[in-house]
């Protein structure tokens, strides 16, 4: 299979875009990135895509919250799969992951249940607009077990095949994971990986305590303790290779340009 391409996940400069989203566009394909993954981006589909063309980049995949009846962007508006799908295409996305289902509908198999079926119905809903839909791991999703597996194994056990998956290495990790052979075990449902470095955390989520993303510790890719070598060459039908980055101590697009060029040691562009 060919190399998994790169990109970053927009959210990863999420306070420089706040500052000047023009200015932050340009700084990332300055660092040589071609193409980002996008989040939030339901409420700025109208001018979202003229800045990444401004800038010459392009966006593939892309973050939003569909799949929680709850769910609300970070604009407050709530997300709806209709209105999430015109933005989708609006961007020229391929692929929208759900990035975040809440830690106690983890926890029962009739809850775990009810969310596959749900991203299943919305993968029937994408597939008319060409478009594909998928999850994304955070690390409350492999606490608790189901039939002798974590609840998100029994989860991609129950999805339809056109359901990608997006594997955060960092967090699959947080969630007592080794994510080679976990990457190993979903085989082609993998789509893309998020490459993302630090120390191996206990889950935050089921804590009860407030999460703040600087407890992460995360750094650049290659000086944590993630096994992320072994994790690319095991993704052998990954797409994407994304970068990203829930906290950077320092200036964020030193660790991107940092995680460029891990990358590229691997033959990602």
């Amino acid at each position: 299979m060919p190399a998994p391409q790169m990109a970053l996940q927009l959210y990863s400069v999420r306070h420089l875009l706040e500052a000047n989203e023009k200015r932050t566009l340009a700084q990332i394909a300055a660092l040589g990135l071609h193409t980002v993954e996008v989040y939030d981006f339901v409420s700025r589909a109208g001018t979202l895509p003229a800045a990444l063309r401004e800038a010459g980049l392009t966006a593939r995949t892309g973050h939003a919250g569909f799949l929680s009846p709850d769910t609300s962007s970070a604009s407050g508006q709530v997300v709806r799969l209709e209105e999430t799908l015109h933005a989708a295409l609006a961007l020229g996305l391929e692929t929208v992951f759900d990035p975040f289902v809440a830690p106690d509908r983890w926890v029962h198999e009739s809850d775990v249940a009810a969310t596959a079926d749900r991203l299943n119905q919305a993968a029937e809903a994408a597939a008319a607009h060409g478009l594909a839909v998928g999850y994304h791991n955070h690390s409350q999703e492999f606490v608790h077990e189901i039939k002798g597996v974590s609840a998100f194994e029994h989860f991609a056990g129950l999805l339809d095949p056109r359901v990608k998956l997006e594997i955060d290495l960092y967090w699959a990790a947080a969630g007592g994971n080794d994510p080679v052979s976990l990457v190993e075990r979903l085989g082609s449902r993998v789509e893309a990986l998020h490459v993302k470095d630090g120390a191996v955390i206990d889950d935050p989520f089921f804590s009860g305590a407030p999460f703040d993303p600087a407890d992460t510790g995360q750094v650049a890719p290659g000086q944590g303790q993630i096994p992320l070598d072994a994790s690319l060459s095991a993704a052998h039908h990954a797409r994407w290779a994304v970068i990203e980055f829930d906290h950077y101590d320092g200036d964020v697009l030193d660790g991107i340009e940092a995680a460029v060029r891990y990358l590229h040691t691997k033959g990602i562009r």
